[in-house]
């Protein structure tokens, strides 16, 4: 490691402007990447703005029919909890399984939709529930959040404070994980809700994650499994690397979009 300044915010506004204050300062939430990047020296940020202490951007809340979810929200505590299980058993299956215990009581939702990785869970149940992010400049529809790998609408400045969405009718989530790591190799998280079905696939797209359309309109007349018999995931545009080709990834999105679907 090297020399870097810390600071450990007790506000969202004070930790804007220990952001603005230095000369080029990171975001510490979970820090599950951005700690691993800077041992690397992949990173070097002169500063680090801890939000991990943040009450005002923590936990969770469900009332009637709208759930906020704060962005210091660790992984562990949104798998736990026990009205968001009632209202909404996919996301707590889903944040059940990222990585191993260690990471979920350190890693962060705030910390994962910000970072972006093609390959994290929550982006897919985040796009597929239609939620907002929301920061402390704006909110943001999950539709517009996610532009490509390691990518979001972040501004510079701009913090999550947390993401709300609808409770679905229906939703479930399932993923084909890498043994090693247990990020996805491909994701479907499917959403059943008043505004229609949504299929949000992660780990498989070139560009990060994406919605499933095709699966979408298969499923809007009929929400089983067996709709999607008909419906073929395209490669073009699917990530090839050392862990599966894209036309192996096609197959999976196929797979567990089905899996998925028979879930919920």
């Amino acid at each position: 490691m090297y020399s870097v300044n810390y600071h450990r915010a007790s506000s969202v506004d004070e930790a804007a402007k220990m952001l603005s204050g230095a000369s080029e300062a990171k975001l510490l939430s979970g820090g599950q990447t951005l700690i691993a990047t800077m041992k690397q020296r992949l990173a070097q940020p002169s500063d680090l703005v801890d939000l991990r202490h943040i009450s005002e951007i923590k936990g969770v809340d469900v009332r009637g029919n709208i759930v906020n979810i704060g962005a210091a929200t660790t992984h562990a505590e949104v798998a736990g909890n026990a009205a968001l299980k009632a209202a909404c058993p996919a996301i707590c299956h889903l944040a059940s399984h990222i990585g191993d215990p260690a990471v979920r009581h350190m890693g962060t939702i705030g910390g994962s939709i910000a970072n972006n990785d093609p390959a994290a869970d929550y982006p897919s149940a985040m796009l597929a529930l239609g939620a907002t992010i929301h920061t402390n400049k704006r909110s943001i529809a999950a539709d517009d959040f996610f532009t490509g790998l390691f990518e979001t609408a972040l501004n510079d400045g701009e913090i999550i404070k947390g993401v709300s969405f609808d409770v679905p009718e229906k939703a479930a989530y399932a993923k084909f994980p890498n043994p090693a790591s247990r990020y996805a190799m491909t994701g479907v998280f499917v959403a059943k809700g008043a505004g229609g079905v949504r299929v949000a696939v992660t780990g498989a797209g070139s560009n990060g994650v994406f919605r499933w359309t095709d699966a979408e309109n298969a499923l809007s007349g009929n929400f089983s499994a067996s709709a999607l018999d008909g419906v073929s995931a395209d490669a073009d545009g699917l990530m090839s690397d050392i862990h599966a080709s894209s036309d192996y990834r096609a197959n999976l999105v196929k797979v567990m979009a089905k899996r998925a679907v028979a879930a919920a």
